[in-house]
């Protein structure tokens, strides 16, 4: 390795700073570069277009769907890729007035103002003609590979340089100039196409497992409705099932929250759960630790009644019917509603009839702009139930399983995603070399 004696910026520090330049790279104002590589810019590698000036369009373009061309806005973009559930139509008039923003499948696509500035996608799955919106850029008529391109261009190389050039205000801002002048690597063109090659496999496979995810979520979704309806009954199960209030499943308690003004009620060690709490599980079945805790005086002193282990508590304001089943005794907040389940009752079944009921549970808010739903209407809701507890631990076993299995292919997924950041790091700075 060769070592350079690089003086540091302050005179004061002593001794100079040591910096390593492995062989075979170099130091550029991008960081180290292998030495075959140079620094190119995207104005240079790429033509950029927006839409700007007379091209820009009011309300009074805008039509419905099927009427126009689809006008890409930042909302279009999402995680690396272009979504187009929801979408903005402009007049055929508009769109044929700017014919170099015309998108075509492939293109980049850049946030130039706003909140998300910055945000990019290669466009795919495009459902019909599209153009842009005022608030993002395209990338055309590209140099070199373009996959490589889109990925560098969603990488810290490229975003670091978009965050510090930004021009602040309310709405932060890039200059189609400054988006030109951003600098990034360049490679040889067959090392361009190895390393695309490389991160596209790693997004296939993530897009293969999301699909898969979202394929079991809906099989589990049909087997819930059909199993806890009773419309399907496991082998050597009989009998009818009986409809039955809620009052007669569980002991419904509330939860209430200390003084905040009273240090002593608080960072004990009971559980205190918030609605963020159930949230931040994201769909997981088991809650076993809360941001806050409270002390036993602070129970006291509230209207927070301690909910014992295995039970289900569910969000009963503004977020109606978010669940979970605590592992340990818990406390938590009024905007909680909290089952307890008696001796003949499955704490799981259970926790999966109430996951359910929540389009009910919101409808019996009425039409009131603040959602909550009261005790006493839980307790008078009326379910189907099972006619053995047995059966309910059948039902509730089966839906555990589905739950294990989209658990561990999630695993998967997220241990796939951070594979392939890794790989973009290395990738993407010449670290590892395809060719």
């Amino acid at each position: 390795m060769e070592v350079k004696d690089v003086a540091t910026a302050s005179p004061e520090l002593s001794p100079k700073t040591i910096e390593i330049v492995p062989s075979g790279y170099r130091k550029t104002e991008i960081g180290f570069l292998p030495e075959d590589w140079r620094v190119g810019t995207l104005g240079e590698v790429s033509q950029i277009f927006g839409r700007i000036g007379f091209r820009g369009y009011t309300v009074n373009d805008i039509v419905d769907e099927g009427d126009g061309a689809i006008a890409i806005n930042p909302s279009n973009i999402r995680n690396g890729r272009t979504v187009f559930e929801k979408c903005t139509y402009i007049t055929w008039q508009k769109y044929e007035e700017s014919p170099e923003i015309k998108i075509d499948e492939g293109d980049i696509v850049l946030v130039k103002t706003g909140s998300t500035f910055g945000k990019t996608a290669m466009v795919k799955n495009l459902p019909e003609k599209a153009t842009l919106n005022p608030q993002v850029v395209v990338f055309k008529k590209i140099s070199g590979s373009q996959g490589f391109f889109g990925y560098m261009i969603g990488f810290p190389t490229i975003q670091n340089q978009i965050a510090a050039a930004v021009v602040g205000g309310a709405l932060p801002t890039l200059s189609q100039k400054m988006v030109a002048n951003f600098k990034l690597p360049l490679p040889s063109f067959p090392e361009q196409c190895a390393i695309t090659e490389a991160l596209s496999d790693a997004d296939a496979l993530i897009e293969s497992l999301q699909q898969l995810i979202a394929k079991k979520r809906q099989i589990k979704q049909g087997t819930m409705q059909a199993l806890l309806t009773g419309k399907q009954r496991l082998p050597g199960f009989a009998g009818d099932w009986v409809v039955a209030p809620l009052s007669d499943l569980a002991s419904i308690r509330s939860g209430g929250t200390p003084s905040t003004t009273q240090s002593q009620f608080w960072d004990g060690d009971i559980l205190w759960c918030t609605p963020t709490d159930i949230t931040g599980l994201k769909g997981k079945k088991y809650l076993s630790d809360t941001s806050r805790k409270i002390t036993e005086q602070g129970l006291q002193s509230s209207s927070a009644e301690l909910i014992p282990a295995k039970s289900v508590v569910m969000t009963s304001r503004a977020t109606i019917g978010e669940c979970a089943i605590n592992e340990t005794p818990i406390a938590t907040n009024q905007g909680f509603k909290n089952f307890v389940p008696l001796d003949d009752v499955d704490v799981e079944f259970l926790y999966y009839l109430l996951l359910m009921q929540t389009e009910d549970f919101i409808r019996l808010c009425g039409g009131s702009t603040f959602l909550e739903i009261g005790k006493t209407q839980l307790a008078s809701f009326e379910v189907l139930m099972p006619p053995t507890k047995a059966e309910q631990t059948a039902i509730a076993t089966i839906l555990t399983d589905m739950d294990s299995e989209l658990d561990a292919l999630e695993t998967r997924l997220a241990k796939t995603c951070q594979l392939k950041q890794g790989m973009m790091q290395e990738l993407l700075t010449g670290r590892i070399r395809l060719v």
